[in-house]
């Protein structure tokens, strides 16, 4: 094939070479669980340096910089990933760099950007949020003239990310039939999708955003980057209130496909990912996988999910089995009064609950001045269709039930 010059795929072969002997070349997975019709291949850049393919765009853009830059340093802010392959790039390269994250970043990546900095970073951990971060990154960079290095919005730092799509392409030996990527400010989707534009343009390409921060969709449906209103926070390094206006073009130009998958549905198989394969992935990483029943993929294709990163915090899982079971329809919450009466709760279980139903959540106030008591009950199915005859006995019981929706006020508050 005649390699016609091209300047953002130029630009990722260029960014290979500055990689080489820093990034690891990570492996390319066959995974037979999710080969069901398509021959599925997972990219496992959670085993990349700082568990994520961060480094691969920080360091890309660290390297370029000239004398006077570095000596100025470098800051950026981050939610946890790209502080860690920004730290591992500056301590490479001899970069004085600073990263600012918000409180809310866990303690495991905060220790985590420490340790792959080392002398050469210093963490300041300030702000509530992502965007107060970045405040005070853009302040320290505009008293002391030190670069920023942005995460997504940067020509050289979306083509490091762009050299995932390179080394797939290496792996295979040739170009797949589809790569499927997770979508959070559009950089690796602008790297990967642009560089096979141009030099395989017949592969398809697919973007997926969680439902709750789908700010590429977005953005292609307005014909220019848009700030959401609301933003579901759960998976975090994909959870962009609004994305790059470096990216956003590449990621227009490149004829990619954008989709979504629920949040519930990411859990699931970040728990498919750990219980059956192995794997830990954080949420961001397990995207690509988890849209994959969503996908019409031709039989016998060669399919690529980029799994992004594995900085999950073990903390975390609980919540994770959580939005899992309420996803699969397996947990539900129900409001119930109860009469100020012996038995009512005996009646409760016998009369209403099914033989497989299971209580792992039951709150009760007892009022003394009312002839109810409410109690918050939390009811675990063993199978999905156990639902519907459950709410049939609740509605033929004389209590008052309340079923707390996922999604309202209520089981926000709640549950």
């Amino acid at each position: 094939m005649e390699v016609v010059p091209h300047p953002l795929a130029d630009a990722v072969g260029a960014a290979a070479a500055r990689l080489e002997g820093v990034a690891l070349p990570t492996p390319l997975q066959l995974n037979e669980r999710l080969s069901t019709t398509a021959q599925v291949w997972l990219k496992r850049e959670d085993l990349q340096v700082g568990r994520s393919y961060k480094l691969r765009g920080a360091y890309n853009l660290l390297a370029q910089l000239g004398a006077q830059e570095r000596a100025a340093g470098a800051v950026c802010a981050s939610a946890g990933n790209h502080g860690q392959g920004v730290a591992y790039a500056c301590r490479r390269l001899g970069i004085r760099g600073r990263v600012h994250v918000p409180s809310t970043t866990p303690r495991q990546k905060r220790e985590r950007i420490i340790a792959l900095g080392g002398d050469a970073v210093e963490l300041v951990v300030g702000g509530d949020t992502y965007d107060e971060a970045a405040a005070a990154a853009a302040e320290h960079a505009a008293r002391t003239g030190a670069t920023v290095v942005p995460a997504f919005d940067d020509l050289r730092t979306i083509a490091g990310q762009g050299t995932v799509a390179a080394e797939i392409v290496a792996q295979l030996d040739g170009a797949p039939d589809v790569v499927v990527v997770p979508v959070g400010g559009g950089g690796l989707l602008a790297g990967v999708g642009g560089y096979l534009a141009a030099r395989y343009p017949q592969v398809r390409v697919v973007g997926v955003e969680p439902a709750g921060a789908a700010s590429m969709t977005a953005a292609l449906a307005a014909g220019e980057p848009v700030t959401l209103p609301e933003l579901d926070t759960f998976v975090d390094g994909a959870a962009v209130r609004r994305v790059g206006d470096v990216s956003f073009p590449l990621v227009r130009g490149c004829g990619a496909e954008l989709t979504t998958v629920a949040e519930g549905r990411v859990c699931t198989e970040m728990l498919d990912l750990y219980q059956v394969d192995g794997i830990i992935a954080e949420p961001a990483g397990a995207l690509a996988a988890a849209a994959l029943d969503e996908l019409d993929l031709p039989p016998g294709a060669t399919v690529v999910c980029l799994l992004s990163g594995g900085n999950n915090d073990v903390s975390r899982y609980a919540e994770v089995v959580e939005r899992s079971l309420v996803h699969r329809g397996l947990k539900h919450y129900f409001l119930v009064e109860f009469p100020q009466e012996p038995g009512a709760l005996r009646r409760f279980l016998d009369e209403v609950l099914g033989q497989d139903d299971d209580i792992v959540l039951f709150e009760y106030v007892k009022r003394d001045n009312r002839e109810t008591g409410a109690a918050l009950v939390g009811i675990e199915l063993a199978h999905r269709d156990g639902y519907e005859p459950l709410w049939k006995r609740m509605e033929a019981s004389p209590l008052k039930i309340q079923h707390v929706a996922p999604g309202t006020t209520a089981y926000r508050f709640l549950v």
